[in-house]
């Protein structure tokens, strides 16, 4: 017994009074594989931007402009009309026609068809008349006519304007986190959005219009603010183990994102045939949510895990 209760104290003055305590967190199946999650962004991105040099090869621009950024006419006649039969009859007899309808929001009754086209107003309002059957005035329809020289002015603006907004972008982020690897993960993620939301629209056939371009400006702040709050959660490493700041990132992020999508949904189900405005802004944020959640929640969090588990390696040493 004696020995017993000597051997007790020798081990209990070699136990430290004040261990740390130290979190262990074993590997689960995202530890094994994040890096090889990786290859599903990197290859897509990869095919985005192949596509879109491909279609700039062929189109001289990255995705294809309405009347708003080419200039043309854009005439709304207030008759009852199949939109695809007049696209058909009439597009030996004006440039690059487009069609559709407008509906009245409470009864969904046809209203007016739109025609644009890039052929000047007065031709384009000749060519309506006859094949309509008779004269076309303020009370039956309405003409605007947009001249490309403007447009095309407006259209470098933009394009001036949203790179701007991504530089500046950039160096708020580098200013915020003061580190290389995880501002660079933000900015990749943004520039991922946008590369694969451009891609999807060519897919999709959709022109774009100022109101596009507008969106994509739009959707640089929706992506933005999703990688920096799962990067500012990861980089506190005095809050809990990786893998669970991770996840209530994961949490608080995707809630934000879903409600959004939902939101954006509704709003486009509720205005797609009343303003095109307002419907090619939400279709192209919504595309841009869709990529965003594949670029912050696999690319982001892989390069930021792998970064946090390079650290902890480095200081271990």
């Amino acid at each position: 017994m004696e020995q017993h209760d000597q051997h007790t104290e020798k081990a209990e003055e070699k136990k430290p009074e004040h261990a740390p305590e130290q979190k262990h967190e074993g590997k689960n199946w995202h530890d094994k594989h994040y890096k090889t999650l990786l290859i599903i962004p990197a290859v897509l991105l990869l095919v985005a931007l192949v596509y879109l040099f491909i279609f700039y090869s062929n189109h001289h621009d990255i995705f294809n402009k309405d009347i708003s950024l080419t200039g043309g006419t854009s005439a709304t006649v207030y008759t009852k009309l199949d939109i695809d039969k007049v696209k058909t009859d009439l597009s030996s007899k004006l440039d690059d026609i487009s069609t559709r309808e407008i509906f009245d929001l409470v009864t969904n009754e046809q209203k007016a068809i739109v025609i644009q086209t890039k052929t000047d107003a007065d031709t384009t309002k000749k060519v309506l008349e006859e094949y309509l059957g008779y004269k076309l005035d303020a009370s039956n329809s309405s003409f605007e006519y947009t001249g490309a020289t403007l447009s095309k002015t407006f259209y470098n603006q933009l394009l001036f304007a949203l790179l701007l907004a991504f530089v500046f972008m950039a160096i708020v982020v580098f200013i915020l986190f003061r580190t290389l690897v995880p501002s660079f993960a933000v900015i990749f993620s943004a520039f991922a959005d946008i590369v694969m939301t451009l891609f999807a629209i060519d897919l999709f056939g959709m022109k774009m219009s100022s109101a596009g371009i507008v969106a994509v400006l739009m959707l640089i702040g929706y992506s933005v603010d999703t990688d920096i709050l799962l990067t500012n959660r990861v980089l506190k490493r005095h809050e809990d183990t990786l893998n669970h700041r991770l996840l209530g990132a994961f949490k608080t992020g995707m809630t934000m994102t879903l409600t959004a999508i939902a939101s954006l949904g509704i709003a486009l189900f509720i205005v797609r045939s009343l303003s095109p405005v307002l419907a090619q802004i939400l279709t192209v944020l919504l595309i841009g949510l869709f990529f965003d959640m594949l670029n912050t929640w696999i690319t982001n969090v892989s390069i930021l895990k792998w970064y946090a588990h390079s650290k902890e390696g480095k200081e271990a040493k």
